[in-house]
């Protein structure tokens, strides 16, 4: 049983307890849920009475604030962690970065981030292992000042982060206007029924974080239900007494030791492009964009192989069809509705995106589900292009387009000259197309396979007769019959000799006029005056 200690005491033993380390930092381990490793730390603030033992945070702490003794408590934790840094730096053993506390009372009155500078420079410990936690409710009553000194942490390349969000009363207006870098979600949300009001709340809370492009980790974490819970939503950070309780500084260089680590995730950055705030501001000029004047849009985001969609307009829903709504689009897996072959298309495609950093189209069949309209495979052609990233997670946006009518039409069109072909072959017929104005020849794929001619021929008929079409004692009669064609000659008829071979041939020509009464393209085709199956065009 603690033997709680009064204000007076507090205050009169206060120097003493710094002199002698009866005020002491404890460490809490922040764990990424997903893989188990570790990715941080909160430096914490205990004291240790000799004789009454330990004390309450909740007993001291306010009175070290009412008695101005806090900022001397808080500059003491930093220092502390900067000790720790540097022995575990220069012995070359793991190191992960340590949050330490700033109160609304460091910033009152006090120089905070030079004094913090002051101490980090004189340890030598790189800015990327210490972060600032601010809480929610210093920001109430002095947003501008602790704007200005949020701003002057980033300059000095500090990551901040906003403690205890959601415990206060004005958790969206602060969120709003301070540019913290995480988020530390109350879990006294999920208190009682995971699955009720406070839940939904919580997971609006991370789809929104996630908007932001802020890192969020859930604290006060004491279950593996709760743990599962927020990592289904998309929170895999959590710190609390299901991994480790805060523990002396011995206990936890062990736990650093014996745990694998991993980066955090930086929160998303977007291309510098783009404006972050106004891609998700409602009133702003890209949303207006996003939602009306561009086609069916969709942002996602690709971390380990998965796919996330976070917001898609209305063109989209449209565009896809089975009368889905956006809700249930966000909340279902994308790939369980693709094939594992147009898994591989898309995951090949994101790569490239990622690789390339330009536009990548593909297409792909998927099977739509919908709870009105059953089920539907249709084929979507996708653009896609990376607008933000952060470590393993990259945020896409893609344009997309149902050209199901489209590869049906492919579809009996190539059914159509296969028959075509087929007929081809049974007539025994050669056919072409002439387009005056530009000289150029289109052969049929008999043409192509019987004469090797390209599918365009260029400069036609001279380039016909360099390849030994037209022999040589027709090759002027032929320019010829060409250029009254181009003149507006309407049509022809006669038996020449062609190929090397000089086989005869019933050619026809029908020409085709404009409006105004100009020739534009000719029809040729050329038929073996004799019908035997021997005699075909010599090579």
């Amino acid at each position: 049983m603690i033997n709680r200690m009064s204000e007076q005491e507090f205050v009169a033993s206060f120097d003493e307890a710094l002199t002698n380390h009866h005020l002491m930092v404890y460490y809490q381990p922040q764990i990424n849920h997903e893989t188990g490793r570790m990715v941080g730390a909160e430096a914490l603030l205990r004291w240790r009475h000799p004789a009454k033992g330990m004390q309450y945070p909740a007993d001291f702490i306010p009175v070290l604030e009412k008695n101005n003794l806090i900022y001397q408590a808080d500059l003491f934790v930093f220092e502390e962690v900067c000790i720790l840094l540097r022995n575990l730096l220069e012995n070359k053993k793991p190191v992960v970065p340590i949050s330490v506390n700033m109160s609304r009372y460091d910033i009152y009155g006090h120089s905070y981030v030079a004094d913090i500078e002051t101490i980090r420079k004189k340890y030598d410990i790189p800015v990327k292992y210490i972060r600032v936690e601010v809480t929610e409710s210093s920001a109430i009553g002095g947003m501008e000042l602790i704007t200005r000194v949020m701003d002057d942490l980033h300059r000095a390349g500090y990551i901040v982060e906003m403690d205890d969000f959601g415990s206060g009363y004005s958790s969206l207006g602060v969120l709003k206007d301070l540019p913290v870098d995480m988020l530390k979600l109350d879990m006294r949300f999920l208190q009682g029924n995971i699955g009720g009001r406070g839940g939904t709340i919580i997971n609006s809370m991370v789809q929104m974080c996630k908007w932001l492009n802020t890192t969020v980790i859930a604290e006060g974490v004491e279950t593996q239900e709760i743990a599962d819970f927020m990592k289904t939503i998309g929170c895999k950070y959590v710190q609390g007494y299901l991994y480790a309780k805060p523990m002396p500084q011995e206990d936890f260089l062990k736990y650093l030791a014996e745990t694998d680590h991993e980066p955090m995730d930086a929160a998303s950055r977007l291309m510098d492009t783009m404006n972050n705030m106004n891609f998700w501001n409602p009133d702003s000029l890209e949303n207006l964009i996003f939602s009306n004047f561009v086609g069916p849009a969709a942002v996602f985001i690709y971390e380990n192989g998965n796919v996330e969609i976070l917001r898609v307009n209305e063109k989209y829903l449209k565009e896809i069809g089975m009368s889905r709504t956006e809700q249930e689009i966000l909340t279902e897996n994308p790939w369980e509705c693709t094939t594992p072959k147009c898994q591989e298309e898309y995951t090949n495609a994101i790569n490239k995106a990622i690789k390339t950093r330009d536009e990548v189209t593909f297409e792909c069949w998927r099977t739509i589900c919908s709870k009105t309209c059953g089920e539907n495979k249709i084929c979507v052609r996708s653009t896609i292009r990376l607008i933000g990233e952060a470590n393993n997670q990259y945020l896409f946006y893609a344009m997309v387009q149902n050209v199901t009518a489209e590869k049906e039409r492919y579809r009996l069109a190539e059914e159509d000259e296969r028959r075509f072909k087929s007929a081809f072959e049974h007539a025994n017929v050669y056919a072409w197309e002439y387009t005056i104005s530009t000289h150029e020849m289109r052969p049929c794929f008999r043409c192509m396979r019987d004469l090797g001619l390209p599918p365009i021929v260029k400069n036609y008929p001279d380039t016909a007769i360099e390849a030994g079409v037209f022999p040589p004692e027709v090759a002027d009669m032929y320019r010829e019959l060409m250029k009254e064609i181009d003149n507006g000659r309407t049509d022809v008829d006669l038996i020449i000799p062609l190929t090397v071979g000089r086989i005869p041939f019933h050619v026809r020509y029908t020409t085709e006029f404009d409006e105004s009464g100009r020739p534009l393209k000719a029809y040729g085709s050329a038929t073996l005056v004799v019908d035997n199956p021997a005699e075909t065009p010599a090579e």
